[in-house]
């Protein structure tokens, strides 16, 4: 009774709080589309191209259902918002309006409770509207309000310009989690822009592969650095650091010891929740080998083991064990991590790969369940040797910052996934990196020269600063490096001779700076630890005046694209200039070879966005 009465009331907000269209979605309705439609097996992507061109209106699709296929047949002389309503209720879309670009955004009409919910016909919704998920035209769908809303984002603030003369120092952990990108992928889908914290900049750059040479020396990594202007703001200059870790092949990998832990709570039932969840583990089991083992263990109010210890060369044992799972009860995820560490501890091998892996949408519920008891529990257990993996599932109760703590606290990496598609990238095509450690405790310290760098901003990392003296010390905890990850770093730097000024300090007392002369401007250090030792390596590099360019890479350019998109997304106060289409020519400029489409879709991702931003 409750399930209805609930969805009632949101079909009763999908018809009545949406706001005033204004005459372009009325013209919209009303153009005639000239031509007779018969298409069969089409993009939705090129049918919304030819319609748009029909009949003058851009229209675009979000790329979650850019390459659904589509059968249409209609008599010439339809009008636009009836081909809308064939669509509507062909293939369960919904239409986001733009008065400003005179365009239209389709997307995925909302599922819930087993059905998609659709409001009454013609009901318009301006773009980006201020309730969740509630965005319809020619008849959309409607999801949850936002009263029943209850993600969970760490705050983020952006990190400030330093004064070079009193701080030359900036010292932080790597961080390969990509999560946040793909979290902004699902807001963009459901036709919304992401909440301001949602977005981390240095997951939004790291989801992304770079042309970085692979490591032929004695470090497990390469390092590629480069220097050149900062297309977002004139007079600033951009500094790239990448690292590249060296890629494993399948035989040279060490055998794992895996316990999946799964949250079957009542929250996880959702279609893109446990469904895809399963979809997931099954597509790692696939690529799991003889040697490896693998145990399940399922928490909602209790936590128990559904799968002892087994081997990869019984796959299809695991595999229905995984299919057999179903979702129900409150969710006591604290129960559930320590009898996964449990089996972990008891099936350890020792020069191999010992990894939890939690999939979750992280609203623990029941017994220890805040973020700071969590942490301390994961804190206890990393150093048995054992490391901690998070997948996020799921919208509308998702907790990232339980979700991203645990993964850091834990030596593991933490991934959001929206898709089936993002489940292959991480489970197939990136898995030597989600599981096999290649260099952990992995460091960055960046000295600048006062003597050519006035000011210096590090880019993202908010999360990953440390204490300058925390580099040297080798009992701090710091990020891990997978079988080829990249990691990459942007500083934004004002050189030496700028009349600007951003936040410098009164001379001290006691004390001058004295300025060593040379002509670098920059020097990276990088401390890591081999996976089975605790002593640190160090790693450096200088950067000079001759390494600044004015024809920067494509790495570069796309790398800044991405940057730039997530400090508009934020509202970042040093955003400067930054613009869509600016973003748009530079990720145009450097989409190169793009293997797996990630950069095309980033473009339609960002055009999208645009959209929803300029309502």
């Amino acid at each position: 009774m409750k399930k209805l009465l609930l969805i009632l009331v949101l079909l009763m907000l999908a018809a009545t709080v949406v706001a005033a269209p204004g005459n372009f979605a009325e013209r919209a309705k009303a153009t005639e589309i000239p031509v007779e439609i018969n298409v069969t097996g089409m993009i939705l992507e090129d049918f919304l191209a030819f319609i748009s061109e029909q009949s003058g209106i851009s229209i675009l699709a979000v790329p979650e259902i850019a390459d659904m296929k589509i059968n249409l047949r209609l008599a010439a002389g339809k009008t636009l918002g009836q081909v809308l309503e064939e669509l509507r209720n062909g293939y369960h879309l919904s239409f986001q309006i733009n008065d400003t670009k005179e365009a239209i955004v389709v997307i995925k009409a909302p599922y819930y409770e087993g059905r998609y919910l659709t409001a009454a016909p013609n009901v318009l919704v301006k773009a980006n509207s201020e309730y969740y998920g509630d965005r319809s035209m020619a008849g959309g769908g409607m999801v949850q309000a936002a009263d029943f809303n209850t993600e969970e984002y760490k705050r983020v603030y952006d990190n400030s310009f330093q004064d070079t003369l009193t701080a030359a120092l900036s010292t932080f952990s790597i961080d390969v989690d990509t999560a946040s990108y793909s979290n902004v992928r699902r807001f963009i889908n459901s036709g919304k822009l992401p909440a301001a914290d949602a977005v981390r900049t240095e997951e939004m750059i790291n989801y992304f592969n770079y042309d970085y040479p692979q490591p032929t020396g004695e470090y497990p990594f390469s390092v590629t650095t480069e220097v050149s202007d900062c297309p977002w703001q004139q007079g600033h200059q951009l500094v790239m650091v990448g690292l590249q870790g060296k890629n494993l092949m399948t035989q040279e990998l060490p055998p794992s010891n895996l316990v999946f832990l799964i949250d079957v709570s009542g929250s996880m039932s959702e279609p893109n929740k446990l469904p895809l969840l399963k979809t997931t583990f099954k597509m790692l089991v696939k690529q799991l080998r003889a040697q490896d083992k693998v145990s399940i263990v399922v928490y909602a109010g209790a936590a128990g083991v559904v799968l002892e210890p087994t081997y990869g060369s019984e796959r299809d044992k695991i595999i229905t064990a995984i299919d057999n799972l179903q979702a129900g009860g409150s969710t006591a995820g604290g129960e559930g991590i320590e009898l996964a560490y449990k089996i972990a501890k008891d099936n350890f091998t020792g020069s191999g790969n010992n990894r939890v892996i939690l999939a979750t949408d992280g609203d623990f519920n029941v017994g220890i369940s805040s973020e700071g008891e969590l942490v301390r529990m994961i804190e206890q257990r990393r150093d048995d040797g054992i490391s901690l993996s998070v997948l996020g599932f799921g919208m509308g109760n998702i907790k990232d910052n339980k979700m991203e703590a645990l993964a850091d606290r834990g030596n593991g990496n933490y991934a959001y996934i929206d898709n089936a598609l993002e489940a292959r990238k991480v489970m197939v095509g990136q898995l030597a990196g989600t599981l096999y450690t290649i260099a952990k405790d992995v460091k960055f310290q960046v000295e600048f020269n006062p003597a050519n760098v006035k000011y210096y901003r590090l880019i993202g990392y908010e999360n990953r600063v440390m204490e300058n003296s925390d580099f040297t010390n080798d009992k701090k905890d710091a990020g891990d490096m997978g079988a080829g990850h990249s990691v990459t770093a942007l500083y934004e730097i004002i050189p030496v001779g700028s009349e600007e000024l951003a936040g410098r300090i009164d001379p001290l007392a006691y004390q001058r700076p004295e300025i060593v002369p040379s002509d670098d401007l920059l020097q990276v250090k990088i401390r890591y630890k081999e996976p089975e030792k605790d002593g640190s390596i160090l790693f450096t590099k200088r950067v000079g005046n001759e390494d600044v360019t004015s024809v920067p890479s494509e790495n570069f350019r796309f790398a800044a694209a991405v940057t730039e998109y997530a400090m508009l997304l934020r509202n970042c106060e040093f955003k400067g200039q930054a613009t869509y289409q600016q973003v748009l020519e530079l990720a145009k400029s450097a989409k190169g070879h793009d293997d797996g489409g990630y950069r095309a879709e980033f473009i339609k991702i960002v055009e999208i966005s645009q959209l929803l931003e300029e309502k």
